[in-house]
C-alpha cells in the first residue's frame, strides 16, 4: 500500500520532565521535593551523575531528546504522541500522594524542541500540583501549539479527543486512565469539576460508554487511538481485564490501544489486525542511578513507529527503535540491549502470537510468529 493510503506515527510511552530533568533543562523551578526520602530535586541529578557522569547543566531544550531527534527525522512519522506525565506549572499547591512532579513554564520548549504534536494526560502525575497546575499545563500546550486529552475544566473536556488533521481525514486521540495506575478518585472529572478522564471500571458497560463517545466524535475517514494510563509499574504479565477491554474497544470503533503505566516495555498483540501496546514502558525520566528493579531494564525506553491503513485503521508495520537513557539523555542502544529487547519481546509474545526480527540497524519490525494466530490485514514475512 502506497504511504498515500496510510498514515506514520510515532508513539512513546511516559514522559516525566519534572523533579531532576527540570533542574537540568535553562529555566529550573523550585527544587523542594515532598517525599519521604529525598527532598530536593537535584538529589536525582547527583545520582544519576554518579552513576553515568557529569551532567552539563544548564542544558538546551533538545538535549533529553538526544539520537530520539535523529530516529525521528529519519521516519518522518506523521504526528508524534507522548504521554506527559508532569505539570507544567509554578504553583505550590503540591498533593499529598508520594511524589509530586512538575516542570517550570519556561522550560515547556522542551516538547517542541521534538515537535511534540499531542501530550495525552490523563495519568496519576498531572494533577501532582493542584488544580491550578493542571489549568497552567492545559494552557501551556494550548499556547505551544500542542493537543491534549484525557483532562480538562470539565469530564467533557477531558473526555474530548485531541484531533490531528491530514489530507486525508483526521485522527482523534481519546486518553482515560484507571484507578490501577495510582490515579486517585478525586481527580476524576466532573460534569463542572476538573480533573482527568477516568473509567470507572474496566467492563463491558464501560466499553458501551466508549462506543458512544467515539461515535459521538468520529466521522468517515477517521482513525481512532485509545490511550490508556492502567496497571502497576513493574511486572510483564498483562491482567486479563486489560486484553478484554482493549479488545472491546477496537470493536468499539477504536484503531490502536496505547497502554501505559508500566516502566518498562510489556508484549504486544495483534487482534483483528490492529495493533494492542498494552503498556510502552518510561520514554524519559529521572530514575538514572536508582537500583531497584534493574533486572527490567526500564533504562531502554522504546520508540514505537507504526503504519496504519487509512480505510481500515490496520496495522501494516511496526517498527521499534531501542533507546538507553544515560545521563538524562537519550542514546541509541547498544546491540547487545537490543538483542535482549529483541529475546525479551519474543519470550513475551508467545501469549500473542508475535514475533520481532532484528534488523541490521539494531532495530525490531514486528512479524507474526509461526504458531500463532492469524492476523488479517498485516503482511506476512
Amino acid at each position: 500500500m502506497s504511504d498515500s493510503n496510510s498514515i506514520s506515527l510515532f508513539l512513546c510511552g511516559d514522559v516525566m520532565t519534572g523533579r531532576g530533568i527540570d533542574q537540568i533543562l535553562p529555566h529550573p523551578g523550585v527544587a523542594t521535593l515532598h517525599e519521604d526520602y529525598v527532598k530536593t530535586a537535584t538529589d536525582y541529578v547527583r545520582l544519576a551523575e554518579r552513576k553515568n557522569g557529569a551532567i552539563p547543566s544548564p542544558v538546551g531544550f533538545s538535549y533529553i531528546w538526544g539520537d530520539a531527534l535523529a530516529q525521528l527525522a529519519r521516519f518522518k512519522p506523521q504526528f508524534r504522541l507522548i504521554n506527559l506525565e508532569t505539570s507544567i506549572t509554578t504553583s505550590d499547591d503540591w498533593q499529598p500522594k508520594g511524589i509530586n512532579y512538575r516542570m517550570h513554564p519556561a522550560n515547556a520548549p522542551v516538547l517542541t524542541a521534538a515537535r511534540i504534536d499531542v501530550c495525552v494526560l490523563a495519568n496519576n502525575h498531572i494533577l501532582d500540583w493542584g488544580k491550578q497546575g493542571l489549568s497552567d499545563s492545559l494552557r501551556i500546550l494550548n499556547r505551544l501549539g500542542i493537543s491534549s486529552a484525557g483532562a480538562g475544566a470539565s469530564l467533557e473536556e477531558a473526555q474530548a479527543p485531541a484531533i490531528c488533521r491530514h489530507e486525508a481525514g483526521r485522527l482523534l486521540v481519546f486518553s482515560m486512565a484507571t484507578g490501577t495506575s495510582g490515579v486517585p478518585v478525586e481527580w476524576a472529572a466532573g460534569p463542572n469539576r476538573a480533573g482527568v478522564a477516568l473509567l470507572p471500571e474496566l467492563s463491558a458497560g464501560t466499553v458501551r460508554l466508549m462506543r458512544a463517545l467515539i461515535q459521538r466524535w468520529k466521522q468517515p475517514q477517521d482513525l481512532v487511538i485509545a490511550s490508556i494510563h492502567w496497571g502497576g509499574n513493574w511486572g510483564y504479565p498483562v491482567p486479563q481485564a486489560h486484553t478484554e477491554f482493549a479488545h472491546g474497544l477496537l470493536e468499539a470503533g477504536v484503531d490502536l490501544v496505547h497502554g501505559h503505566s508500566s516502566h518498562h516495555i510489556l508484549r504486544m498483540e495483534l487482534y483483528r489486525g490492529k495493533l494492542i501496546i498494552y503498556g510502552c514502558g518510561d520514554f524519559i525520566n529521572d530514575y538514572e542511578g536508582i537500583g531497584d528493579h534493574q533486572c527490567y531494564r526500564g533504562d531502554l525506553p522504546v520508540m514505537f513507529f507504526p503504519r496504519l491503513a487509512l480505510d481500515t485503521g490496520n496495522l501494516l508495520s511496526l517498527r521499534l527503535v531501542p533507546l538507553c537513557l544515560q545521563r538524562f539523555r537519550l542514546g541509541n542502544a547498544a546491540p547487545e540491549d537490543a538483542r535482549w529487547l529483541q529475546r525479551l519481546l519474543n519470550r513475551e509474545g508467545r501469549k500473542t502470537g508475535t514475533y520481532f526480527e532484528l534488523l541490521a540497524d539494531h532495530s525490531l519490525i514486528l512479524r507474526m510468529s509461526a504458531d500463532g494466530p492469524a492476523s488479517p490485514g498485516f503482511p506476512p514475512g
